[in-house]
Protein backbone atom coordinates (compact mmCIF):
# COMPACT_ATOMS: atom_id res chain seq x y z
CA UNK A 1 0.00 0.00 0.00
CA UNK A 2 1.23 3.48 -0.86
CA UNK A 3 1.73 6.08 1.84
CA UNK A 4 0.97 9.80 1.75
CA UNK A 5 2.57 12.21 4.19
CA UNK A 6 0.37 15.13 5.20
CA UNK A 7 2.20 17.80 7.25
CA UNK A 8 -0.32 19.92 9.14
CA UNK A 9 -0.39 22.85 11.52
CA UNK A 10 -4.21 22.54 11.73
CA UNK A 11 -4.68 25.89 9.98
CA UNK A 12 -7.47 26.54 7.47
CA UNK A 13 -4.88 26.13 4.72
CA UNK A 14 -3.92 22.68 5.99
CA UNK A 15 -7.51 21.62 6.60
CA UNK A 16 -8.43 22.49 3.01
CA UNK A 17 -5.46 20.49 1.72
CA UNK A 18 -6.48 17.56 3.94
CA UNK A 19 -9.57 17.01 1.80
CA UNK A 20 -7.37 16.73 -1.29
CA UNK A 21 -5.06 14.35 0.56
CA UNK A 22 -8.00 12.11 1.45
CA UNK A 23 -9.18 11.86 -2.14
CA UNK A 24 -5.66 11.26 -3.46
CA UNK A 25 -5.29 8.46 -0.92
CA UNK A 26 -8.54 6.97 -2.18
CA UNK A 27 -7.40 7.15 -5.81
CA UNK A 28 -3.93 5.66 -5.35
CA UNK A 29 -5.05 3.27 -2.58
CA UNK A 30 -2.83 4.77 0.09
CA UNK A 31 -2.87 5.43 3.80
CA UNK A 32 -2.41 8.90 5.25
CA UNK A 33 0.26 9.77 7.78
CA UNK A 34 -0.44 13.07 9.53
CA UNK A 35 2.68 14.91 10.62
CA UNK A 36 2.73 17.75 13.13
CA UNK A 37 6.06 19.34 13.98
CA UNK A 38 7.24 21.62 16.76
CA UNK A 39 10.51 23.29 17.63
CA UNK A 40 12.00 23.83 21.05
CA UNK A 41 12.73 27.44 21.95
CA UNK A 42 16.31 28.51 22.59
CA UNK A 43 16.99 27.78 26.25
CA UNK A 44 19.03 30.19 28.38
CA UNK A 45 22.38 28.78 29.48
CA UNK A 46 21.43 29.13 33.15
CA UNK A 47 19.14 26.14 32.83
CA UNK A 48 20.61 22.83 33.87
CA UNK A 49 20.13 19.70 31.74
CA UNK A 50 17.45 18.52 34.17
CA UNK A 51 15.51 21.75 33.72
CA UNK A 52 15.93 21.51 29.99
CA UNK A 53 14.39 18.05 29.86
CA UNK A 54 11.52 19.20 32.05
CA UNK A 55 10.82 22.02 29.60
CA UNK A 56 11.13 19.64 26.66
CA UNK A 57 8.72 17.16 28.18
CA UNK A 58 6.19 19.86 29.06
CA UNK A 59 6.33 21.31 25.54
CA UNK A 60 6.06 17.87 23.99
CA UNK A 61 3.06 17.08 26.16
CA UNK A 62 1.39 20.37 25.25
CA UNK A 63 1.94 19.73 21.53
CA UNK A 64 0.66 16.17 21.91
CA UNK A 65 -2.50 17.39 23.63
CA UNK A 66 -3.09 19.95 20.87
CA UNK A 67 -2.46 17.29 18.23
CA UNK A 68 -4.79 14.85 19.98
CA UNK A 69 -7.57 17.45 20.16
CA UNK A 70 -7.43 18.05 16.40
CA UNK A 71 -7.61 14.40 15.31
CA UNK A 72 -11.39 14.01 15.85
CA UNK A 73 -11.98 17.10 13.69
CA UNK A 74 -10.00 15.59 10.84
CA UNK A 75 -11.79 12.26 11.18
CA UNK A 76 -15.10 14.15 11.02
CA UNK A 77 -13.96 15.69 7.74
CA UNK A 78 -13.08 12.23 6.44
CA UNK A 79 -16.57 10.99 7.31
CA UNK A 80 -18.17 14.01 5.64
CA UNK A 81 -16.17 13.26 2.48
CA UNK A 82 -17.14 9.56 2.76
CA UNK A 83 -13.47 8.71 3.18
CA UNK A 84 -13.68 7.08 6.59
CA UNK A 85 -12.18 3.92 5.07
CA UNK A 86 -8.84 5.69 4.56
CA UNK A 87 -6.33 4.51 7.15
CA UNK A 88 -4.93 7.49 9.08
CA UNK A 89 -1.96 7.38 11.44
CA UNK A 90 -0.16 10.20 13.23
CA UNK A 91 3.34 11.44 13.97
CA UNK A 92 4.49 14.24 16.27
CA UNK A 93 8.10 15.23 15.62
CA UNK A 94 10.49 17.75 17.12
CA UNK A 95 12.48 19.79 14.59
CA UNK A 96 12.14 22.17 11.68
CA UNK A 97 9.55 21.32 9.04
CA UNK A 98 11.86 20.35 6.18
CA UNK A 99 14.12 18.16 8.31
CA UNK A 100 11.23 16.29 9.92
CA UNK A 101 9.51 15.78 6.56
CA UNK A 102 12.68 14.32 5.08
CA UNK A 103 13.07 12.03 8.10
CA UNK A 104 9.45 10.92 7.91
CA UNK A 105 9.71 10.22 4.17
CA UNK A 106 12.66 7.93 4.79
CA UNK A 107 11.33 6.23 7.91
CA UNK A 108 7.77 5.73 6.64
CA UNK A 109 8.57 4.91 2.98
CA UNK A 110 6.44 7.81 1.76
CA UNK A 111 5.23 7.96 -1.87
CA UNK A 112 3.59 11.41 -1.92
CA UNK A 113 3.55 14.59 0.15
CA UNK A 114 0.44 16.80 0.23
CA UNK A 115 0.69 20.35 1.59
CA UNK A 116 -1.32 23.55 1.55
CA UNK A 117 -0.20 26.99 0.44
CA UNK A 118 -1.86 30.30 1.22
CA UNK A 119 -2.42 33.81 -0.03
CA UNK A 120 -2.64 35.58 -3.36
CA UNK A 121 1.09 34.98 -3.84
CA UNK A 122 0.97 31.47 -2.44
CA UNK A 123 2.53 29.94 -5.52
CA UNK A 124 5.36 32.44 -5.40
CA UNK A 125 6.20 31.49 -1.82
CA UNK A 126 5.72 27.82 -2.70
CA UNK A 127 8.58 27.93 -5.17
CA UNK A 128 10.69 30.76 -3.72
CA UNK A 129 10.88 29.86 -0.06
CA UNK A 130 9.03 29.42 3.24
CA UNK A 131 7.58 26.09 4.23
CA UNK A 132 6.27 24.45 1.08
CA UNK A 133 8.90 25.95 -1.18
CA UNK A 134 11.65 24.60 1.02
CA UNK A 135 9.98 21.19 1.00
CA UNK A 136 9.79 21.16 -2.79
CA UNK A 137 13.54 21.57 -3.18
CA UNK A 138 14.41 19.18 -0.36
CA UNK A 139 12.30 16.05 -0.79
CA UNK A 140 12.59 13.12 -3.17
CA UNK A 141 8.93 12.26 -3.76
CA UNK A 142 6.09 13.98 -5.66
CA UNK A 143 4.62 16.96 -3.81
CA UNK A 144 1.01 18.00 -4.29
CA UNK A 145 0.64 21.62 -3.21
CA UNK A 146 -2.90 22.86 -2.65
CA UNK A 147 -3.74 26.59 -2.52
CA UNK A 148 -6.30 27.74 0.03
CA UNK A 149 -8.77 28.64 -2.73
CA UNK A 150 -8.62 25.18 -4.31
CA UNK A 151 -11.76 23.48 -3.06
CA UNK A 152 -11.76 19.80 -3.89
CA UNK A 153 -13.66 18.70 -6.95
CA UNK A 154 -13.45 15.57 -9.06
CA UNK A 155 -10.39 15.62 -11.28
CA UNK A 156 -11.47 15.57 -14.92
CA UNK A 157 -8.42 17.11 -16.58
CA UNK A 158 -4.75 16.93 -15.57
CA UNK A 159 -2.31 19.26 -17.27
CA UNK A 160 1.28 18.20 -17.86
CA UNK A 161 4.13 20.32 -19.23
CA UNK A 162 6.94 18.58 -21.07
CA UNK A 163 10.19 19.07 -22.94
CA UNK A 164 9.98 15.51 -24.29
CA UNK A 165 12.90 14.39 -22.14
CA UNK A 166 13.17 10.78 -21.04
CA UNK A 167 12.54 11.71 -17.40
CA UNK A 168 9.39 13.53 -18.52
CA UNK A 169 8.16 10.26 -20.00
CA UNK A 170 8.48 8.47 -16.65
CA UNK A 171 6.69 11.34 -14.93
CA UNK A 172 3.89 11.32 -17.51
CA UNK A 173 3.43 7.58 -17.00
CA UNK A 174 2.88 8.25 -13.29
CA UNK A 175 0.38 11.00 -14.09
CA UNK A 176 -1.42 8.72 -16.56
CA UNK A 177 -1.72 6.01 -13.91
CA UNK A 178 -3.50 8.49 -11.64
CA UNK A 179 -5.64 9.74 -14.53
CA UNK A 180 -6.81 6.25 -15.41
CA UNK A 181 -8.01 5.66 -11.86
CA UNK A 182 -9.98 8.93 -11.82
CA UNK A 183 -11.15 8.54 -15.44
CA UNK A 184 -9.51 11.87 -16.20
CA UNK A 185 -7.93 13.15 -19.39
CA UNK A 186 -4.32 14.31 -19.54
CA UNK A 187 -3.52 17.36 -21.63
CA UNK A 188 0.19 17.54 -22.35
CA UNK A 189 1.75 20.86 -23.39
CA UNK A 190 5.04 21.50 -25.17
CA UNK A 191 5.97 25.14 -25.76
CA UNK A 192 8.24 25.09 -28.80
CA UNK A 193 10.51 28.13 -28.70
CA UNK A 194 13.13 29.12 -31.26
CA UNK A 195 15.68 27.42 -28.99
CA UNK A 196 13.82 24.10 -28.94
CA UNK A 197 15.63 21.14 -30.46
CA UNK A 198 13.04 18.38 -30.11
CA UNK A 199 12.80 16.36 -33.31
CA UNK A 200 9.40 15.55 -34.89
CA UNK A 201 10.17 11.83 -34.69
CA UNK A 202 10.61 12.16 -30.91
CA UNK A 203 7.16 13.68 -30.59
CA UNK A 204 5.75 10.94 -32.83
CA UNK A 205 7.40 8.27 -30.67
CA UNK A 206 5.78 9.79 -27.58
CA UNK A 207 2.37 9.84 -29.22
CA UNK A 208 2.77 6.16 -30.09
CA UNK A 209 4.04 5.26 -26.62
CA UNK A 210 1.08 6.95 -24.90
CA UNK A 211 -1.57 5.90 -27.40
CA UNK A 212 -3.06 3.54 -24.81
CA UNK A 213 -3.57 6.41 -22.36
CA UNK A 214 -6.09 9.28 -22.41
CA UNK A 215 -3.40 11.82 -23.41
CA UNK A 216 -3.80 14.76 -25.76
CA UNK A 217 -0.59 16.46 -26.94
CA UNK A 218 -0.50 20.17 -27.74
CA UNK A 219 2.54 21.81 -29.34
CA UNK A 220 2.53 25.61 -29.36
CA UNK A 221 5.30 27.49 -31.25
CA UNK A 222 5.68 30.47 -28.92
CA UNK A 223 8.52 32.22 -27.09
CA UNK A 224 6.75 33.10 -23.84
CA UNK A 225 6.92 29.75 -22.06
CA UNK A 226 5.61 30.87 -18.67
CA UNK A 227 2.75 32.92 -20.07
CA UNK A 228 1.79 30.14 -22.47
CA UNK A 229 1.59 27.60 -19.65
CA UNK A 230 -0.65 29.85 -17.58
CA UNK A 231 -2.84 30.57 -20.59
CA UNK A 232 -3.04 26.83 -21.34
CA UNK A 233 -4.20 26.09 -17.80
CA UNK A 234 -6.89 28.75 -18.03
CA UNK A 235 -8.19 27.81 -21.49
CA UNK A 236 -8.10 24.02 -21.08
CA UNK A 237 -9.93 23.92 -17.72
CA UNK A 238 -7.05 22.16 -15.98
CA UNK A 239 -7.95 20.76 -12.54
CA UNK A 240 -4.40 19.77 -11.51
CA UNK A 241 -1.14 20.82 -13.16
CA UNK A 242 1.73 18.32 -13.08
CA UNK A 243 5.25 19.59 -13.75
CA UNK A 244 8.74 18.11 -13.59
CA UNK A 245 11.04 20.26 -11.46
CA UNK A 246 14.21 20.69 -13.48
CA UNK A 247 15.10 24.30 -12.69
CA UNK A 248 13.68 26.00 -9.64
CA UNK A 249 14.16 29.50 -11.08
CA UNK A 250 11.73 28.55 -13.85
CA UNK A 251 9.03 28.01 -11.23
CA UNK A 252 9.95 31.28 -9.54
CA UNK A 253 9.34 33.10 -12.82
CA UNK A 254 6.24 31.10 -13.65
CA UNK A 255 4.51 31.88 -10.38
CA UNK A 256 5.71 35.43 -9.87
CA UNK A 257 2.92 37.91 -8.99
CA UNK A 258 3.49 39.81 -12.25
CA UNK A 259 2.29 36.77 -14.17
CA UNK A 260 -0.21 35.10 -11.86
CA UNK A 261 -2.21 38.25 -11.21
CA UNK A 262 -3.17 38.09 -14.89
CA UNK A 263 -4.83 34.74 -14.27
CA UNK A 264 -6.94 35.04 -11.14
CA UNK A 265 -8.30 31.50 -11.44
CA UNK A 266 -4.79 30.10 -11.31
CA UNK A 267 -4.67 30.41 -7.54
CA UNK A 268 -7.28 27.66 -7.42
CA UNK A 269 -5.21 25.01 -9.22
CA UNK A 270 -3.28 22.38 -7.23
CA UNK A 271 0.18 21.56 -8.57
CA UNK A 272 1.83 18.16 -8.56
CA UNK A 273 5.60 18.75 -8.60
CA UNK A 274 7.64 15.76 -9.73
CA UNK A 275 11.34 15.81 -8.90
CA UNK A 276 13.47 15.09 -11.99
CA UNK A 277 16.43 13.81 -9.96
CA UNK A 278 14.39 10.96 -8.54
CA UNK A 279 12.63 9.86 -11.71
CA UNK A 280 14.37 6.74 -12.97
CA UNK A 281 15.33 6.86 -16.63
Amino acid sequence: MKRILFPTDFSDVATNAFVHALHLADVVEAELILLHTFQLPIIDSQFTPDNYYMIYESLQLAEFDAFKDEIPKLRAIAEKERMEHIKITHRLMDGDLVTTIREAIKEENINFVVMGTAGATGWETFFVGTNTGSVLSAVTVPVLSVPINAKYQKINTIGFTTKFKEKDKKALELVCAVAQKTKAQVKCLYVKTSQSNVKPETIKEWETHFAQYPVQFTILPLEDVQGTILDFVSQKSIDVLAMVTYKRNFFVELFSPSLTRKFSDYSEIPILALQSDTIVE
